[in-house]
């Protein structure tokens, strides 16, 4: 079972500081995610500088497949150590964890990570062993669907010192937090933003510390299969709607004549919903079977626009036009199959409009280029 890892990090900055002294880095493997979480000692661009060292030499040794005993032996020898309080300049986890679920973690004078699944904590056995002089805790378990494991720099569990905590936040309460968000359905980027925002609130706006939380989940992948257009040729009508039908996950369809060669197929008319009719975004359709049915070429260069605009899907819950329904579906996705149809609609080549096969194709592709860089994972298929 391949399943599909939601990694998200919020940051927070000392204030008075231009710089977090904290670094993160993700870096994809073949099978899985690196992701490597540094605090720098003190704060400001010395911090920043060491802990970016750090995360970039380990996230690439890791990735070159090196050992975890070749990176702390590199560090060592690369970053100084502070000749007051005689500790290393930054501290170092290592998540290395695999689309099945195989997790290593490393942790190296850093805040245990906690581990849950859905609305409860998941006991984590640790190792501690020594690495050139240096105490490294690690640990080796197996992650299933509807688990998570979220990193934090010492900012995090130090919010509220001295004010609405006398200690801090600290571990237990961050733990039982975590717990209330493990029984919502949101993604990993929604924890690490309600984490972050808890926490900017405990120190009263003005933070005194970095402070860092990177948050792990790891669900079966969100399927959606996406047509727009007809098939060049059509007597490929069938094979292309059949292919759409029987695909997991679920299905949406862009376009009035793609709407309608599906309905042909389905012996089913399109009905017009008027009720989501909004500004320039024209109704969405009504279809057996389908997810979502939207107009073509304008709904899908204002889904563009709304990506283009960081829309999240919390701010687009309560819309009911088409481009918002569409751009929830797609960032509610992990995996899109774009199944494009290059068949030329007769009124795209009257000659007032003459451009506009290319132009409706063109937003497919910057539609397809925005997903990407969200980190959705898109397949292409053109007919």
């Amino acid at each position: 079972m391949r399943y599909f890892l939601d990694v998200a990090w919020r940051q927070l900055t000392k204030a008075g500081e231009e710089l977090c002294g904290d670094s993160v880095e993700v870096v994809p493997t073949g099978d899985g995610r690196i992701v490597v979480l540094s605090d720098g000692l003190g704060s400001g661009v010395k911090a920043n500088i060491l802990s970016c060292l750090t995360v970039k030499t380990a996230s690439t040794m890791l990735k070159m497949g090196g050992k975890v005993d070749e990176v702390i032996e590199t560090l060592l020898y690369t970053l100084p150590i502070c000749q007051v309080r005689h500790l290393a300049y930054s501290t170092l986890a290592i998540l290395s964890i695999r689309e099945n679920g195989e997790v290593y973690l490393a942790e190296y004078d850093t805040p245990q990570a906690i581990v849950g699944r859905g609305g409860c904590l998941r006991p984590v056995e640790r190792q501690e062993r020594m690495i050139s002089d240096k105490k490294v805790a690690e640990a080796y378990f197996t992650l299933q669907d509807g688990d998570w494991i979220v990193l934090v720099s010492d900012g995090i569990l130090h919010a509220g010192i001295g004010g609405v905590y006398n200690m801090g936040w600290g571990h237990e309460r961050l733990s039982g937090f975590l717990c209330q968000l493990g029984e919502s359905d949101r993604d990993a980027a929604a924890w690490a933003g309600e984490i972050a925002g808890l926490c900017q609130s405990l120190y009263g706006g003005k933070p005194g510390d970095d402070a860092s939380v990177v948050v792990v989940k790891v669900r079966r992948p969100r399927l959606l299969t996406l047509l727009v257009g007809p098939p060049a040729d059509s007597s490929r009508d069938g094979e292309v709607v059949e292919k759409l039908l029987c695909s997991s996950g679920r299905k949406v369809v862009c376009g009035g004549s793609t709407g309608n060669m599906v309905g042909r197929f389905l012996g089913q008319e399109v009905l017009v919903d008027l009720s989501s009719t909004s500004g320039q975004v024209p109704p969405l359709g009504l279809l057996p079977g389908l997810d979502l049915v939207t107009e073509g070429t304008l709904t899908l260069a204002h889904a563009l626009d709304l990506l283009r605009q960081n829309a999240g899907r919390e701010s687009l819950a309560g819309c009911r036009d088409g481009a918002s329904r569409l751009v929830l579906q797609l960032l509610w996705a992990d995996r899109i199959h774009f199944m494009v149809g290059t068949a030329v609609n007769p009124a795209q080549t009257a000659p007032q409009i003459p451009s506009l096969f290319v132009y409706k194709h063109r937003i497919i592709d910057d539609l397809i280029e925005q997903l990407r860089a969200l980190g959705k994972e898109v397949v292409v298929e053109r007919y």
